[in-house]
């Protein structure tokens, strides 16, 4: 059973951009390239040739990789908050005393610097599902760290 693809419609049209770019243009290209690497004579020591299939199959790879996440994507939209934490909410946390704030996206879309954190991740995890007031410890590699949920948006 593949896992579901968390998305939010901005990355879900993203991904659908670049899946139709790759299948147009990109296969395009690289059968100008075959092509031309072809006309070049003895196709067993010609390196151009060679290049071309390298990024045949990983064009291909590529456009497998996009089909695959749109296939199983669940489009997550933000919405009034449910009460408690789920993919899409905004929360805001207090750890060791600061507030921090995260967003709650799935794994395709994570960039924990910049607040979006997987809901695979082990603080993503252990948020699912939460309400305000509720604390959570997660293990970490440098010890056991608790959040406080402080609002959900």
């Amino acid at each position: 059973m593949n896992p579901k693809n968390y998305l939010s419609p901005e990355r879900q049209r993203e991904i659908t951009e670049e899946l139709e770019s790759l299948r147009t243009s990109g296969r395009k290209d690289v059968a100008e390239r075959l092509k031309a690497a072809k006309e070049l004579g003895d196709l067993s020591e010609n390196s151009d040739y060679h290049e071309a299939r390298e990024e045949q199959a990983r064009l291909e790879t590529r456009i497998a990789e996009l089909e695959e996440i749109l296939r199983h994507a669940v489009i997550v939209r933000r919405s009034e908050s449910v009460g408690t934490v789920r993919v899409g909410s905004n929360v805001k946390v207090k750890k060791n005393g600061e507030k921090l704030g995260y967003t709650i996206v799935g794994s395709s879309e994570s960039r924990p610097a910049e607040g979006l954190i997987s809901n695979e991740s082990p603080v993503g995890q252990a948020l699912l599902g939460k309400k305000p007031g509720d604390s959570v410890k997660v293990r970490t590699p440098g010890g056991e760290v608790e959040y406080e949920i402080l609002s959900i948006e």
